[in-house]
């Protein structure tokens, strides 16, 4: 008011237009924060489709894993699981057993006790409804899945008749990789048997190694 009494036009009006700029400077934060949000949910809903999407594809993948059985009935497993559809892989080797009265050639598992399957997760809980499986083999606590190469190499090698056989469990020596020949792809430690060359290959999760017999020329060192 000035000395009259009378109000201030001018004055009023500047109040009037900071208390309409403060709503609408806090009208448009609100909207802004709002924004973000929608946005930040927005990109978790995407990054939780992707996951699901992944997990599905996943789940719909048939993976490698070990199977325990029960002592000496790797065989009947095998059998029983081909009976059910299911793929499976039994490695086998041959061997002479000398008894008292004779010598016999057996087939022996490579890995006693374990018996190798390629399932997807739907299938597990079959596998594991077979007579003679004990477990499938986990590591911190999931199935443990093996390499699909390595798998197909030993597979392949074993078809193609590269002999095979039971090693002590062997990490540490040079390293190789089998470059040439049924067994490709696979690695292990190079090791010798009088005049032979011989990788030994392991599985880390079993802690078992088996050595096969290759030619040095299809090998090649891996690092240094």
């Amino acid at each position: 008011m000035d000395c009259c009494g009378s109000r201030n036009p001018a004055k009023y009006f500047n109040l009037n237009e900071l208390s309409h700029n403060s709503h609408v400077s806090e009208g448009a934060k609100l909207q802004v924060d709002t924004e973000k949000r929608r946005e930040v949910v927005t990109n978790q809903m995407a990054s939780a489709t992707r996951l699901f999407e992944v997990q599905g594809v996943e789940q719909q993948t048939a993976r490698w894993h070990a199977i325990y059985t029960s002592s000496r009935h790797e065989k009947v497993v095998a059998r029983q699981l081909e009976e059910r559809g299911i793929e499976s892989f039994l490695p086998l080797y041959r061997t002479w057993r000398r008894w008292k009265d004779r010598r016999k050639l057996v087939e022996l598992a490579l890995f006693p006790s374990y018996v190798f399957v390629r399932v997807e997760v739907h299938e597990r809980l079959r596998v594991l409804q077979v007579p003679g499986v004990v477990k499938l083999v986990s590591f911190n606590g999931e199935p443990a899945i093996l390499p699909e190469s390595e798998m197909n190499a030993l597979r392949n090698g074993l078809e193609n008749q590269v002999y095979a056989e039971p090693h002590p469990y062997l990490r540490v020596g040079k390293k190789v990789r089998v470059v040439r020949g049924p067994m490709t792809g696979a690695e292990g430690i190079l090791s010798r048997k009088k005049d032979r060359q011989r990788v030994v290959i392991s599985i880390d999760v079993l802690m078992r190694s088996i050595a096969v017999e290759v030619e040095g020329a299809d090998l090649e060192a891996i690092g240094s």
